[in-house]
This record gives C-alpha cells, sequence and structure tokens, in this order.
C-alpha cells in the first residue's frame, strides 16, 4: 500500500512528465487526477465518477465563474474594435517627445489595453503589432524595443480585470472585488517602473536620436476623446464595484456591451470582425474551463491523499522562518513560470501553497488581509514567468512580429525589465499596506 504523500507525490510527477511531452496542461491535470483517486481508492472507479460528475456541475453552477466568457468577450471586442492602436496614439501625445516617450507609450498603452483584455498573451500579441513598427520607424533599439512590449505585456494579468485573479478568489473564497482593488496600486507601480528602465535605458542608447515631434495641448485633448471609452469601462468595472453599485457579473456585462458598441462605432464589429470575437470568446473559455475543471480533480485528489495538509503541517513545524517559507513558495513560481501559463500555475499551485501560507506569521496580517496579498504577490511571481529566458511565451510572440530580431535579442532586451520587477515584488512582499491601502 502505497501512502498518501506518495500518492500526491506520484500524481505531481506524473503531470510534470505529461506537460514535458506536450500534453495540453488541462488534460494532464485530469489524468493525473483520475491516476491519484484510483491509487487512492485500490482501484475502485465509483468515487471517480461521482466526483467528475459533482465537481463539473458544482463549479459552473458558481455565479462568480459566469464573468469570465464576460471579460474574455470584452477583451475580443477590445482587440477588433481598434482601441490597442488609439491608446498608443494618445500615450504617444503625451510623452512620446521625451527621450524614450515612445517606448513608455507602449507601456502605457500595455497597462490600459490589459484593462480591458486581461490577457497577457493577448496583450503581448496585439501591441507587438501596433508598437514595434513605430518604435522601429523611429530608430528604437532592438533590444528597447522588444523588451519593453514583452515586458509591459505581462500587465494584462495584473491589472483588473484579470482572469487569473478571479480564478484565485473563487479557489480561495476571496473576494473578486477586493482582489481588483489591491491590484492597482502595485500595478501602477510596474508602469512606473517600467518607465524608470526605459529612461535608463534610453539615455544610454538614444543620445544621437532624434525625438519624436511634441503635441500640442489641443492635439493631446484630443487624443482623449479616443480613449474616452477606455477610462469609462475601467470605471463601471472598478468603480462600480467599490462603490456597490454593480456586481461583478453586472459590471462585466457592461463592460462587455460598451467595448462592443465602441468596436462597431469604430467599424471593427462588421461580419468578420463579429465573428471572430464570438469564436475567439469560445474558445478562449473552452480551454479555461477545460483547465479549471482539470485542476479541480486534480487538486481533489490531492486533497483525498492528505498532500497538501502534510505539506502545510512540515512547512508550519519545520523550523523555518515564515519569510523563508515564502521565499521558497516563490522561487517555486519563478520555475514553473518557465514551463506553465499562469492561469495553469494557479489552478495547480494555489490549493497547496494557499494553506501553507494561512498558517504562517507574516507581518502580522489576519487571515483575509493574508489571502489578498498573498493572491496579488503570487500573480506577480507568475508574470514573470511570461518573460523568464528561455521559455517565457511573451518572448516568442514579440520575438514573432519583430522584424529580423532572435529570441536572444529579446531575452537580452528582457533583462533590465525583470531587475524592476524582482525591485516590485520585494516592495509588495515587505510592504503588505501597498496592495492593501485602498481595502479599508
Amino acid at each position: 500500500m502505497m501512502s498518501g504523500l506518495d500518492i500526491g507525490g506520484l500524481a505531481l510527477g506524473i503531470l510534470l512528465l505529461l506537460l514535458g511531452l506536450r500534453l495540453h496542461v488541462g488534460v494532464g491535470m485530469l489524468v493525473a487526477g483520475m491516476v491519484c483517486y484510483l491509487l487512492v481508492n485500490e482501484g475502485d472507479t465509483s468515487a471517480l465518477l461521482f466526483t467528475i460528475n459533482n465537481l463539473v456541475y458544482t463549479r459552473f453552477s458558481s455565479y462568480d465563474l459566469a464573468v469570465i466568457p464576460l471579460f474574455v468577450l470584452m477583451g475580443q471586442f477590445a482587440i477588433h474594435g481598434g482601441l490597442s492602436r488609439a491608446l498608443f496614439r494618445a500615450s504617444a501625445t503625451w510623452i512620446g517627445h521625451w527621450r524614450g516617450g515612445l517606448a513608455m507609450s507602449a507601456a502605457g498603452a500595455c497597462a490600459g489595453f490589459g484593462a480591458i483584455c486581461g490577457s497577457s498573451l493577448a496583450t503581448a500579441t496585439t501591441m507587438s503589432q501596433v508598437a514595434l513598427p513605430e518604435l522601429e520607424r523611429h530608430h528604437y533599439g532592438k533590444r528597447l524595443a522588444t523588451g519593453t512590449v514583452a515586458a509591459a505585456g505581462t500587465l494584462g494579468i495584473l491589472i483588473p480585470p484579470s482572469v487569473p485573479l478571479i480564478v484565485y478568489a473563487v479557489l480561495t473564497q476571496v473576494s473578486i472585488a477586493k482582489l481588483f482593488m489591491a491590484a492597482i496600486l502595485p500595478g501602477l507601480v510596474a508602469v512606473l517602473g517600467y518607465f524608470v528602465v526605459i529612461r535608463i535605458m534610453a539615455m544610454k542608447t538614444m543620445r544621437d536620436v532624434e525625438r519624436a515631434p511634441k503635441h500640442s495641448w489641443a492635439e493631446r485633448l484630443t487624443s482623449l476623446r479616443e480613449i474616452a471609452p477606455v477610462l469609462l469601462i475601467f470605471g463601471v468595472v472598478i468603480f462600480g464595484l467599490y462603490g456597490g453599485w454593480a456586481n461583478l457579473t453586472e459590471a462585466a456585462s457592461i463592460g462587455a456591451a460598451a467595448c462592443g458598441v465602441y468596436a462597431a462605432w469604430r467599424g471593427g464589429m462588421r461580419g468578420d470582425g463579429l465573428y471572430r470575437s464570438l469564436l475567439g470568446t469560445a474558445e478562449a473559455t473552452a480551454m479555461i474551463y477545460l483547465v479549471v475543471i482539470g485542476a479541480d480533480l486534480l487538486n481533489s485528489g490531492l486533497a483525498l491523499s492528505q498532500l497538501p495538509f502534510e505539506l502545510a503541517d512540515w512547512a508550519s513545524g519545520s523550523g523555518l522562518a515564515p519569510l523563508t517559507v515564502l521565499l521558497l513558495i516563490l522561487l517555486i513560481y519563478l520555475v514553473l513560470g518557465c514551463v506553465m501559463d499562469s492561469l495553469s500555475m494557479i489552478l495547480l499551485t494555489i490549493p497547496i501553497f494557499f494553506p501553507i501560507i494561512m498558517q504562517l506569521d507574516l507581518f502580522g496580517l489576519t487571515g483575509p488581509e493574508k489571502a489578498i496579498w498573498f493572491g496579488i504577490v503570487a500573480l506577480m511571481v507568475v508574470e514573470i514567468g511570461l518573460i523568464t529566458p528561455p521559455m517565457g511565451m511573451n518572448l516568442f510572440i514579440v520575438q514573432k512580429y519583430s522584424r529580423n530580431t532572435s529570441l536572444g535579442t529579446v531575452s537580452r532586451g528582457i533583462v533590465p525589465f525583470l531587475g524592476a520587477d524582482m525591485v516590485r515584488i520585494a516592495v509588495v512582499v515587505f510592504v503588505p499596506a501597498l496592495s492593501l491601502a485602498w481595502l479599508g
């Protein structure tokens, strides 16, 4: 007979093997979860079949999970409605004449687009097509241009609305609205950090490069009209939730409808645009739900094996300082980020790491405060995985859209931004008030 700890370890080993064989992560989690259940129940399939039936019904009848397709649809409308170009043009109108200003404009546009799209991969893909040609036309170096877009693309999963934050909230029973509010200040700090990196890099490499022309105040104010829908949508989603006059599903519905109207007004919702938006929403939602169900089955099997609770007891009785345990968890996230996407990491690790974190005494935080704070910290570390050489997914996306640019060039360009990310994580870890300041 295998112990529960052995069964849990074997299930995780099988999952990693399947991922190494390039099986879809949702299917891999399902297979690993099935193995876990069968070993715990000595081959009896009745508990497995009952659990699958119950998990699917329970998860998809959750009201909170219904917001995911709405936010995905909002992002699809934004992509096909030309909002990315409007954001970049508006940012360039205001700060494009600074040294490194167009790169800063790309970072700012990524932040704005992430506030609507909620996907880092979609943000990196869209802004690569919009910003990279302009940066190259103004003689920005390949490393600065590609590094900026790849790094700023990660803001899509940090700045609300964020699908991984919604999934984290569902898994941990934390308020989605509070998580969204907690992510705003760290998101702004991320943008500021990238601005500082761009400025330093531009001062070193662009001394002899002519700056973009400075625009008049009339042109700047005119540019704001083009991005007014972005401000309106963000205001509805965030301040509607915070003010209590709209719940999450209502805010997501209004945001999706507003994006659809804007896309239609700009001409992006003709037959083909509408079809691609709906198809993209269906594909992304199906993929997310498959991963969710796979993670539910695997985590249920791991709970049956007692692995998460054994690890939590070990961590609390190991004698290690709480901060050391936290740093080990964050290091695991950095390693996993090289081979897994952000949503899969959240779904796989939170049921294991969350009980450990909740047993640690960290900075005198209460349980609810710790749950929200750890969600923001975990998400920031997860997003670094998207740009960690050599396997960060954003690196491949940006390299694809940058002409005659090697993956090595993109990887070298991202290094200064990784430094800024490490500083930001340290600040949020040691100053929890940064992510809890607006929660009251």
